[in-house]
């Protein structure tokens, strides 16, 4: 079992376990990667082409058991990329939804503690 406790799946690179899961796939070790939801695996549109490619290469699937996402059929590998574009969505959005609550607060003359800090370590 591989597992990044505590790290975001946002990005695969920094992820000491997942890329520890590749290289034993890369071996011929792993035939299937299994995980509970496609969004633990990655919400990255381009890290999910880029796992794709490497799944087909070294003929492995991924299956998600949450989600019913299984990409050893055409099918498979493109529910799994509608639901990798929703999920980058869904971040694209609490971001755009953070930075302009940030500015709303600031322009009504209330920093956020993290910024107040800031400005006292100073």
């Amino acid at each position: 079992m591989y597992e990044d406790a505590g790290i975001s799946a946002k990005d695969m690179g920094h992820r000491p376990a997942f890329q520890e899961m590749l290289a034993d796939m890369k071996k011929g070790k792993i035939n299937y990667i299994v995980a509970y939801k496609l969004d633990r695996v990655t919400r990255s549109v381009r890290d999910l082409e880029e796992l794709i490619a490497v799944l087909e290469k070294h003929n492995t699937y991924l299956v998600c058991d949450r989600d019913d996402v299984n990409t050893s059929s055409a099918n498979g590998r493109f529910f799994v990329r509608m639901l990798t574009v929703l999920s980058q969505l869904e971040i694209e959005i609490v971001s755009e939804r953070t930075k302009f609550g940030l500015n709303g607060a600031i322009k009504s003359g209330h920093l956020p503690r993290y910024y107040s800090n800031r400005l006292q370590e100073r």
